[in-house]
C-alpha cells in the first residue's frame, strides 16, 4: 500500500467538501471494492474520506409506501431488517446472498451502487423496484442512474446518502453465481405492483438492464411458465471465461421464472 491521507467525515456536506478540495480523493464506506483496487494499484486516491459513520447514513426506515435505506447500511443489516423482510422480501433475500459473511458485514448499499460493478446484485434491485437514489444534492430515478460499465449518473464529488425503495406487491431475486466470488453470472430481479412488472438483469452485460420482453410476458401472466417461454436475444450480452452470451441468454428466462416463484411464495 502507498501513503494517502485519511479523513472521517461528520456529515455529508463535510465529506463532499473534502472531495471538492482534492480531485484525487475518494469516498470510503465498506471498502470492499475500493481497497482491493488500491492493493492492485488500479486506484491511487490521495485521500480517503470515510462516510460510513456519518450519523443517520445507515438508518433503515419506512416512509409511507416506501422503505428508505441509508447508503452506509451494510448488506447484513439490510438482510436482517424486519421492515425490509416484511415489505420487500426479495430485497432482503438479495442482500443475504451477497458475497460471504465478511463482505455482508462491511459492504454497503451506497458503495455497491456507486461502484456499479456489472455483476453486482443491488443494481438489479434498484432498477426492478424503480427505486430513487438520493444524494447530497438531488434525487435520481433508477432508470436514469446506471449509464454503463462502472458508470453512473453521479458527479465525481456526489455522495449517495440513501435509496428509497417503493414497496411492491411481490418481488423476487435469483442469481446463478460464480462459485468463487459469488458475483452473479446472471441475476434476475422481478417486481410486480398492480399490472406493472419490472424485470432487471445483472451479470449478463456491461451494466444492469431491464428486460422488456419478460416484463410484457409477466404483466400478462405473472407465472413461471410465462417467464420460461420468453426467448432472449444474446446480442449485447457478455462472453467470458465463465459463460458465453448464448448461455447467459438461456439463463435469463430460467432465473426469471425462479424469481417469480420466489415472489409468489412471498
Amino acid at each position: 500500500m502507498y501513503a494517502f491521507q485519511f479523513e472521517r467525515a461528520t456529515d455529508a456536506q463535510a465529506a463532499v467538501a473534502k472531495l471538492k478540495s482534492d480531485g484525487d480523493a475518494k469516498f470510503l464506506a465498506g471498502g470492499q471494492s475500493l481497497l482491493a483496487a488500491m492493493k492492485l494499484r488500479l486506484a491511487a486516491p490521495s485521500m480517503l474520506v470515510d462516510v460510513a459513520r456519518i450519523p443517520g447514513m445507515a438508518d433503515i426506515k419506512v416512509q409511507g409506501d416506501a422503505v428508505v435505506i441509508g447508503a452506509a447500511a451494510c448488506h447484513a443489516d439490510v438482510a436482517a431488517n424486519a421492515e425490509v423482510k416484511a415489505r420487500i422480501p426479495g430485497l432482503a433475500a438479495l442482500a443475504l446472498g451477497i458475497g460471504d459473511r465478511q463482505v455482508r458485514a462491511l459492504g454497503t448499499l451506497g458503495g455497491s451502487l456507486a461502484n456499479d460493478d456489472p455483476a453486482a446484485d443491488y443494481p438489479a434491485a434498484v432498477l426492478a423496484l424503480n427505486a430513487t437514489v438520493i444524494t447530497d444534492r438531488r434525487e435520481i430515478a433508477a432508470d436514469d442512474f446506471f449509464k454503463g460499465l462502472y458508470e453512473t449518473a453521479l458527479a465525481p464529488d456526489e455522495l449517495i446518502t440513501a435509496v428509497r425503495f417503493p414497496v411492491p406487491e411481490q418481488s423476487g431475486y435469483v442469481k446463478f453465481r460464480n462459485p468463487a466470488s459469488r458475483f452473479a453470472l446472471v441475476g434476475v430481479m422481478v417486481a410486480r405492483t398492480g399490472q406493472t412488472v419490472r424485470v432487471a438483469v445483472t451479470g449478463a452485460a456491461d451494466s444492469v438492464f431491464r428486460a422488456p420482453a419478460l416484463e410484457q410476458a409477466l404483466a400478462a401472466s405473472f407465472t413461471p411458465a410465462a417467464a420460461r417461454a420468453v426467448k432472449m436475444d444474446a446480442s449485447g450480452l457478455n462472453t467470458d471465461l465463465h459463460a458465453s452470451a448464448a448461455y447467459r441468454a438461456h439463463l435469463i428466462p430460467v432465473l426469471a421464472a425462479r424469481a417469480v416463484e420466489a415472489a409468489l411464495r412471498g
